[in-house]
């Protein structure tokens, strides 16, 4: 294994230009294996850990949309299952890109949204990365071994990146 920084939207290595990977920041379980943009780096087994510390999700009410944070119920880091390609830039150096893949939700954040990102288990890493076909591992991670909780709304301003974003609301 190999620890390297990428970008998230993968660029399929056959893509005219690397506005692709706008549209391919996530890759669905259901379709890895035979969307053209997913299928090669799938089965050519460039596939990769996403080290993350949770995800955000939102919930409509009439009073707008309110953030959540879901993370491991230990606050323990998770790794999200992904898939990763190369692409030759115009100025012949490379750029490395990946995508998340998401399946459906579980059952405690199926009211916020109707997928997520599909994490893996420690005694999944290697065959997640190794195994010819690992599709099996493309489920929703057990609802006990998370946590969610409403976070402020200055989550949905970009512009403000602090580590009080995933602390819970008041």
């Amino acid at each position: 294994m190999e620890q390297t920084t990428a970008r998230w939207g993968l660029v399929p290595s056959w893509a005219a230009d690397e506005k692709t990977g706008y549209k391919c920041i996530n890759a669905r379980a259901e379709t890895i294996a035979t969307t053209a943009e997913f299928s090669k780096p799938y089965r050519s087994k460039r596939r990769c850990l996403v080290p993350a510390c949770g995800f955000y999700e939102w919930q409509k009410s009439p009073a707008g949309r309110m953030p959540y944070y879901i993370t491991s119920i230990d606050e323990s880091l998770l790794a999200f299952a992904g898939v990763w390609d190369f692409w030759k830039k115009p100025d012949g150096g490379w750029l490395i890109s990946f995508a998340i893949i998401t399946t459906t939700a579980n059952e405690l954040t199926r009211r916020l949204h109707d997928r997520m990102p599909v994490i893996l288990a420690s005694e999944d890493y290697r065959a997640w990365l190794e195994a010819d076909d690992p599709r099996e591992l493309l489920k929703p991670s057990p609802a006990d071994r998370l946590q969610c909780y409403p976070v402020s709304t200055r989550v949905n301003t970009p512009k403000i990146d602090a580590p009080d974003l995933i602390a819970p609301a008041r």
